[in-house]
């Protein structure tokens, strides 16, 4: 999995001291200028968070990784666009 591509990745600086959190979705995201967008209106709302897409992956994965994020938002905001997304497990 391809985690910091240029066209789907922002890597904010993260404060070690504080406990990070992972969350890992399937979504039907199949290119990668939608892959693009979704990144900078997530960053938007979480910016100091690791937004990704690994879209190889038959799940076309999103993978957010921060301190203060809120996985229903997440969803909340993909799905606004157009674009299934689900908390994998």
């Amino acid at each position: 999995m391809a985690l910091y591509d240029w066209h789907n990745c922002h890597r904010a600086p993260v404060n070690k001291s504080l406990q990070l959190m992972v969350e890992v979705f399937k979504t039907n995201v199949e290119h990668a200028t939608q892959a693009t967008q979704l990144v900078a209106l997530l960053l938007q709302h979480f910016p100091d968070s690791r937004v990704n897409f690994d879209l190889e992956d038959c799940d076309r994965i999103l993978r957010i990784e921060g301190q203060h994020f809120i996985a229903e938002k997440v969803q909340l905001l993909v799905n606004g666009r157009g674009f299934s997304c689900e908390a994998l497990e």
